[in-house]
């Protein structure tokens, strides 16, 4: 994996979770605004949307520079419009991260497997 590659997934990680806090704090603020006189949808429709245009654009990114297939692409971005399926996009995106980084180094030292 080459660094661009590297930081688009980075990217898209870092923004996974934010992305999830934000959908669902806007899932509280609706309830509250149903409820109560608490009105704060505008501001937290605002901040999610931004988050939401973030995290499209860093996973078109990642999507293309990865290489990944169809189904690998359809799964990040499902977990962008679920409530808290950001959490799992960012917990696998690290996990995938890590095994890159794993393997990278494994190709340098000469590590074959087996």
């Amino acid at each position: 994996m080459d660094i661009k590659t590297a930081s688009a997934l980075r990217r898209l990680r870092l923004v996974s979770g934010p992305e999830a806090i934000s959908f669902l704090l806007l899932l509280v603020c609706s309830v509250l605004k149903r409820t109560t006189d608490f009105n704060a949808v505008p501001v937290m429709g605002a901040v999610h949307g931004f988050l939401f245009v973030l995290y499209v654009l860093f996973w078109a990114d990642a999507w293309n520079r990865a290489k990944w297939p169809l189904k690998t692409a359809a799964f990040y971005f499902l977990m962008s419009v679920l409530p808290a399926g950001g959490f799992f996009a960012e917990r696998r995106l690290k996990r995938e991260a890590e095994d890159a980084v794993i393997a990278s180094r494994a190709r340098t030292e000469g590590v074959v497997n087996a």
